[in-house]
């Protein structure tokens, strides 16, 4: 019997990350579309709706603040993956809903939600 890859700490600590996120997000009334959207472009963690909107969910956990922490690790080149992610993805819908970019920042204990932290 095959269990397939083993999952590295580093892996395994990015989905304990996903999962506080996606409990953070649902707490506040957001509900989850899809997770894991891999395409070409690159990948969008959490695909939410928030109301009416289409929320892409980029997750970065970090151990701590040093080199800027965990939202400054988001860089021109991955903000532009998501980009092409996102445009991937909402070539699924006729007339695309209003869609913002927002980052969940896990830093040791601590989360912060940051709303419509990239702008395309």
């Amino acid at each position: 019997m095959t269990l397939g890859p083993r999952r590295t700490q580093r892996q395994l600590a990015g989905d304990a990350g996903e999962e506080a996120a996606l409990a953070h997000l649902q707490g506040h009334g957001l509900v989850l579309v899809e997770r894991n959207f891999h395409c070409r472009g690159g990948e969008l963690d959490l695909i939410m709706r928030d109301g009416a909107t289409l929320v892409f969910v980029e997750v970065r956990r970090r151990a701590g603040r040093a080199f800027g922490g965990a939202a400054a690790s988001i860089g021109s080149a991955k903000q532009a993956r998501l980009w092409n992610a996102a445009q991937t993805y909402l070539q699924r819908y006729r007339m695309p809903p209003p869609c913002r970019f927002d980052v969940v920042a896990i830093e040791g204990a601590a989360l912060d939600w940051l709303k419509n932290a990239i702008q395309a």
